[in-house]
């Protein structure tokens, strides 16, 4: 990128990289900020790139993938169940897409702006790990908001703290081993944050989250070159740290463990319902059944983005009083009975896509070679969250989950060709 001025700078690459370094900490404030940020991003590279006439940035495989995603979107909206939700949604969806090739363009510019977004998490974690804490041992957090079953901290009634430390974690532990390789002091520091953000992840009775933090867990175990020693150690500190808890205060236990057994009906006791197993709980089951037969009515581009809502009540596809919901609860559910089997192409492409250099990496691992570095591994443990198949989820197209997720994007993208994070290893 070429500035003329210290003004256009300012405009076109300074303000952009602040917005998006506060990234972390205007999600904790909701979606509004964190949307209005990428939103600003978007639109100042693209009056850039139009000022400059130059475009190329956009020459990207990922991009063009994206780019055909999108138009399928709009043209989805348009002919099917069409209301006007659906087509705001699919229309302004391009702002991710532009996002992400920003933030690499940005990191090739100067990647050293990746400490101040490093360190916004750094706060992030830290303050909500204080205040969590102080929650769960006083009943409210400093703000006054109450946390009597589930701990919530700032995000209060949201009840998504869980969700934010679940899915921000890997790009943290990532960036550590970046910003941190020659600071032992802060490091051993950042190992008591590690430690404690992933028992408040279970305190805060969010078991998807849980489930993520876990997940991302044994990916780096499984698949890092120099971390899994630290990520095991970090884990089990997390389990004996959790362990302990539990006996002292067993509710976070009883939601996390009791409950999901119960839900799922593996230790109900009445007769009646002896033969009903559930996938989670009877609501998601529900919500399945009901998402699959909608699927069934319109196998090709299904009911329309944002339209489970709107069908769900349909004598056609309901199962029971729990079949409704404003999105089926899992991600690959979602865009099978909303996009079709149009839209599912585009989702499990990704998915063979992510599986293939995976294994392409484990293969290589048995010889002791490696297609990816440590740094990139904690950036696909992040993306294999959203990609995992078996698991509740929110909604496909929410704002805030897509946001969390697009972060992980320019890393990886960035890291694949970065000479500082090749360095490391």
């Amino acid at each position: 990128m070429i500035f003329n001025s210290s003004q256009e700078k300012f405009v076109f690459f300074k303000l952009p990289v602040t917005l998006f370094s506060l990234t972390p900490f205007f999600l904790i404030t909701g979606p509004f900020l964190s949307d209005l940020s990428i939103s600003l991003i978007s639109l100042l590279f693209l009056t850039y790139c139009y000022k400059r006439k130059n475009f190329t940035y956009f020459n990207h495989n990922y991009f063009y993938f994206f780019l055909i995603f999108w138009a399928y979107l709009i043209f989805n909206s348009l002919i099917n169940n069409f209301n006007l939700d659906s087509l705001k949604i699919s229309f302004f969806y391009f702002r991710y897409g532009i996002f992400v090739i920003a933030i690499i363009t940005f990191l090739n510019v100067n990647d050293r702006f990746i400490k101040y977004f490093f360190y916004c998490i750094f706060v992030c974690f830290t303050v909500l790990v204080l205040d969590g804490f102080y929650q769960y041992f006083v009943g409210k957090n400093i703000l006054g908001f109450e946390g009597s079953v589930r701990v919530s901290s700032f995000f209060g009634d949201e009840k998504i703290l869980g969700s934010y430390l679940s899915r921000i974690w890997p790009i943290f532990f990532g960036l550590s081993v970046i910003i941190l390789k020659k600071n032992n002091k802060l490091f051993f520091l950042l190992i008591l944050i590690f430690i404690l953000s992933e028992a408040l992840v279970f305190l805060s009775g969010d078991r998807t989250a849980f489930f993520n933090i876990n997940l991302s867990a044994i990916f780096i175990i499984l698949l890092s070159k120099k971390l899994f020693k630290l990520r095991a150690l970090t884990l089990l500190s997390t389990v004996l740290l959790l362990v302990v808890i539990s006996f002292i205060n067993p509710t976070a236990k009883q939601r996390v463990f009791d409950q999901t057994l119960n839900q799922m009906n593996l230790l109900n006791e009445d007769e009646s319902e002896q033969e009903s197993l559930y996938i989670f709980s009877k609501e998601h089951t529900h919500h399945y059944i009901s998402a699959y037969r909608m699927y069934l009515d319109n196998k090709i581009l299904g009911v329309g983005v944002k339209n489970f809502r709107k069908f769900c009540s349909d004598i056609r596809y309901i199962e029971s009083s729990s079949s409704c919901a404003p999105h089926p609860h899992n991600t690959y559910v979602q865009i099978l009975s909303e996009t079709g089997v149009i839209g599912f192409l585009f989702l499990i492409t990704v998915f063979i896509y992510f599986l293939k250099y995976v294994f392409k990496h484990l293969m290589l691992k048995f010889n002791k070679k490696y297609y990816f570095n440590d740094f990139e591994i904690c950036i696909l443990s992040g993306i294999a969250i959203y990609l995992w198949p078996f698991a509740p989820t929110g909604n496909v197209f929410n704002n805030w989950l897509n946001i969390a997720m697009i972060l992980n994007l320019p890393f990886l993208i960035w890291g694949r060709k970065s000479i500082r994070v090749k360095n490391l290893y």
